[in-house]
């Protein structure tokens, strides 16, 4: 029987069911979290063979004993994983400090987190990126605007979604900026790109070849939903198109992806721009080494009418998936926010959607911020189905 290890089970509150396959699969699981034992779901508390729990996940000591306990009691350990972003270096320096190889090492961070490492390996792929320049003084980024003009982004060159963005589009936001961000933080600056966000979500097998595949279309500009708390829409692919699938397969293939459920987001352009493409390519934007946050992993359910928690769990204790999919359809994601004078009412929107309903729930604290307060998913045969809904959802008086 393998053993795993699966960090923080119990957030985001949908992951126990990674552990419910896991279990199911026969794989003796072994949960590290901070929430007390006795609040965990009850269907999380049915997947773990034992539970540990620590004063803090962020206290690394405290979860190295952890995983040395569960050596000790229950022998080598031949899976660790999280599958959350702000896990990811926790994870792997548990791997390296353990000899855990199935999974990212410490070595591998920097080009799987850092946005200036991750060019090259998209360069490997035949895939283009923005212009960069890795912010040091006002007259380096000067030197840098000159060339690809403005606006221009700021980011953090280690960090994921819009925390810490900043737009600049004159001068007098330059200097701003370089008095605003935080300097024991380094930033990358790029171009501009206008362009809708899109992605390619797959789980890899140890060869590096997928054995599922779909992908979401962001349709509102998540720096301006942090920044502005405006809604959230996205939505998962009815089919996922072929040049974002022949894009993600071969980032996979340059990154060295294995075994792995992955998150890597594009550009699409929404104009010719120089140097990058003509309106309706690909571009790369940045990788994210674990599942879309949020209920992500559910709305892939919804739009392939099949189970990931089970594909990915396949993966790990098999190799290969067996679960079949089913129809397709679009699933659509809405994340009102709170206090807006939306023309239908919560109760209205229920009424007329509730068919296509699949989830309806209020959204953690800790995740508003980048998907509003008020979740709504559904799915839709057609895409001018899913426009009518949005229409309607996101319609104020």
């Amino acid at each position: 029987m393998k053993n795993i290890i699966f960090m923080s089970p119990n957030f985001p509150t949908n992951y126990w069911q990674f552990c419910r396959e896991l279990k199911n699969n026969g794989l003796n699981v072994l949960g590290i979290g901070d929430q007390p034992y006795d609040e965990l779901l009850p269907g999380l508390k049915d997947s773990l063979t034992e539970y540990y729990k620590v004063g803090s996940l962020e206290n690394y000591d405290e979860v190295y004993r952890a995983v040395a306990f569960f050596i000790f009691k229950y022998g080598r350990i031949d899976w660790l994983e999280s599958n959350n972003e702000y896990w990811l270096e926790t994870d792997a320096r548990l791997r390296t400090d353990f000899h855990i190889t199935s999974g990212f090492q410490t070595e591998d961070m920097a080009k799987v987190r850092h946005k200036s490492r991750m060019k090259e390996f998209y360069a490997k792929a035949g895939v283009p990126t923005a212009r960069y320049h890795l912010v040091d003084d006002l007259e380096g980024c000067r030197e840098f605007l000159k060339v690809v003009g403005y606006p221009a982004i700021a980011k953090p060159d280690n960090g994921v979604g819009a925390a810490g963005t900043y737009k600049i589009q004159s001068d007098e936001d330059l200097v701003r900026f370089m008095g605003d961000y935080p300097k024991h933080v380094p930033y990358i600056m790029e171009e501009f790109i206008h362009a809708t966000i899109n992605s390619y979500d797959a789980i890899i097998d140890s060869h590096g070849d997928p054995i599922f595949e779909t992908g979401n279309v962001t349709i509102s500009n998540l720096m301006e939903v942090v920044n502005t708390l405006d809604n959230s829409l996205y939505f998962i692919h009815k089919d996922l198109p072929e040049d974002t699938r022949a894009a993600g397969r071969a980032t996979v293939k340059s990154f060295g992806v294995k075994s792995r459920f992955v998150h890597f987001e594009f550009f699409r352009l929404d104009q010719n721009q120089e140097g990058l493409g003509k309106k309706g390519d690909i571009v790369a934007l940045e990788v994210n080494m674990r599942p879309c946050g949020g209920f992500s992993p559910d709305m892939m359910n919804f739009a392939n009418s099949t189970n990931v928690y089970k594909i990915w769990a396949d993966m790990i204790a098999f190799d290969r998936s067996t679960v079949p999919e089913g129809e397709h359809a679009y699933c659509a994601f809405m994340g009102r926010r709170d206090g807006k004078p939306f023309a239908l009412s919560h109760d209205e929107l229920l009424a007329k959607y509730g068919r296509q309903m699949k989830m309806v729930d209020r959204i953690p604290d800790a995740l508003s911020g980048a998907m509003g307060n008020q979740m709504y998913v559904a799915n839709f045969s057609t895409k001018e189905e899913m426009d009518a809904f949005y229409d309607d959802a996101c319609r104020c008086i």
